[in-house]
């Protein structure tokens, strides 16, 4: 059997990489300069998904430029998109700027020029925390300087082939009577309710009247305003059909992953940049859409969010890099519970990494080191930094409150987990801390037993559950697991498992008495 070729460093990253490549010299294309982009959207609270989108195209970046391409990531705010509807915990006021441009809707936090400037902010900010690089282009500065105007020109004055083609291929039939583009009335300054019916191609004027729309579910009305706009200096944007295309040809895109709520978008787009702008669509790539534990889509309006802001609280940046780089397809729950996990597998990485743990596949090797270093941004540690399991930081940050940072690192000494403390551990106790004081019960972890195991187990409990200390808990547990005929390694492997969710921690008898006997004896029953 002929062995699979490695592409790079093995990642979903390096292959699509390398697929661009190969299409973009097929197209016979420059490849002087290799332009990603990611659109971020205006309208509510950035979550984890938003910057996924970023965080991605920004890997497409680092191979390419590894593979010896110059490459640029555009970060494209549309912040002259309209307000549909008002962000969950946002308030009320805002209804009476629906439909407007978020560019030009007051700050509701007071700490902005614009409600759009705030929401992109906030993403900027956490794409500076992961130290993703890239070019921010905001949609009002775009259509205010005229960079899309030629692009507009084409698609207005082909807009009646456009319309027709809407239709067929996503069965959408507004724009067979409505221009793909949305002025700014001039009267009541919304977007969507200024309905663009008339191109005068010579002038570069749009006639317009601002009636009716739905919006959702609700009808909102317009303010009854005739009026024109000149596209070379009043401002309107390009309907979301036809303005990724306009973007791309524009700015030389040649990568832009999607989501699947906006396939369809995308679909007519790649049709309008090949045959109506004469650009060669980018290469894409599909990612499907983080949902919340209990399975709903996050969504800014529903305030469902996971933003990075807050999940910097508990976890590093490198935690959320994982995240988004351990692969791009199938959906996904995503909640701050996944925080310990994805903190300890950033670890196993590491040990993967410099060699403390062996794989026996080289492919797997291969692919596991080269996602190390995506995480890393392609600039990975000399050496390991000191790491201690994040749920045993957990269970320990939940017992000491008081002076947590000094009374935990104290206790991992004593443990022998570590040496010394450093700041390293300093700040992993800060993270879990703020865990374990914002998240009462962490997620339960899938552990298999069978009868002997789970007979020992219950003996345990018992011995947990009464009044007196045991003399020497340690050697209890030893003698349980014998006396069942479990091996005692395995016995004290599961409860690792069950306590910890990791297969090793510090000398199980003294933690066990530190966490509380009671409660270890509640989180093994949980189990049986």
């Amino acid at each position: 059997m002929e062995e699979q070729k490695i592409i790079g460093r093995g990642t979903w990253i390096d292959k699509l990489a390398d697929e661009l490549l190969q299409r973009e010299k097929s197209l016979g294309r420059s490849t002087d300069i290799i332009r990603v982009e990611s659109g971020l959207g205006a309208s509510g609270i950035p979550h984890i998904g938003s910057l996924g989108d970023a965080v991605r195209a920004y890997g497409i970046k680092m191979a390419l430029e590894n593979m010896g391409y110059r490459s640029e990531l555009v970060a494209y705010s549309d912040d002259l998109d309209g307000l549909r509807k008002i962000p969950e915990g946002l308030p009320d006021w805002l209804k009476d700027h629906i439909a407007k441009p978020v560019s030009f809707i007051p700050d509701p936090f007071g700490c902005h020029d614009s409600y759009g400037l705030h929401m992109s902010s906030l993403l900027l900010d956490g794409l500076d925390k992961l130290g993703i690089k890239y070019k921010f282009q905001r949609g009002v500065d775009t259509y205010r300087n005229g960079l899309l105007k030629d692009q507009m020109h084409t698609i207005l004055t082909n807009s009646k082939k456009i319309g027709e083609k809407i239709a067929e291929l996503v069965g959408q039939e507004k724009y067979q009577e409505a221009l793909p583009y949305f002025p700014v009335c001039a009267n009541c300054g919304r977007l969507y309710t200024a309905v663009a019916y008339e191109y005068l191609p010579d002038e570069k004027k749009i006639k317009y009247k601002c009636s009716s729309t739905t919006i959702g579910s609700k009808v909102l009305d317009g303010c009854g305003h005739d009026g024109v706009a000149d596209i070379t200096k009043d401002l309107g944007k390009l309907a979301w059909k036809v303005e990724f295309a306009a973007r791309w040809q524009a700015f030389d895109i040649r990568f832009e992953a999607y989501g699947k709520d906006i396939m369809d978008s995308v679909k007519v787009n790649d049709w309008v940049a090949d045959e109506i702008l004469g650009f060669h669509h980018p290469t894409h790539v599909k990612y499907e859409m983080f949902l919340d534990k209990g399975g709903k889509k996050i969504s800014k309006s529903l305030g469902n969010v996971v933003t990075s802001q807050a999940w910097l609280r508990y976890g590093t940046p490198k935690s959320i890099l994982l995240l988004l780089y351990k692969r791009i397809t199938g959906t996904r729950e995503v909640g701050f519970e996944d925080i310990p996990a994805l903190m300890d597998e950033y670890h196993e990485l590491e040990n993967i990494y410099f060699g403390k743990i062996k794989l026996d596949n080289e492919a797997k090797t291969v692919k596991t080191k080269g996602l190390y270093e995506y995480v890393n941004l392609l600039n990975p540690p000399k050496g390991q930094a000191p790491y201690v399991n994040y749920r045993l930081l957990v269970q320990l940050c939940k017992i000491f409150r008081e002076d947590r940072v000094s009374k935990v690192a104290k206790k991992l000494v004593e443990y022998r987990t570590i040496s010394e403390s450093s700041a390293e551990i300093d700040q992993l106790i800060i993270l879990a801390g703020n865990y374990a004081d914002d998240f009462d019960k962490p997620a339960k972890v899938e552990v298999h037993l069978d009868d002997a195991t789970k007979k020992a187990l219950s003996e345990l409990v018992n011995i947990l559950s009464v009044d007196s200390e045991p003399a020497d808990l340690q050697n209890d547990i030893y003698q349980i697991a014998k006396n069942n005929g479990v091996q005692p390694k395995d016995f004290f492997k599961i409860l690792y498992q069950i306590i910890l969710a990791a297969e090793r921690g510090p000398k199980l008898g003294p933690f066990i008495l530190d966490i509380g006997r009671k409660k270890a004896a509640a989180v093994i029953s949980e189990h049986l």
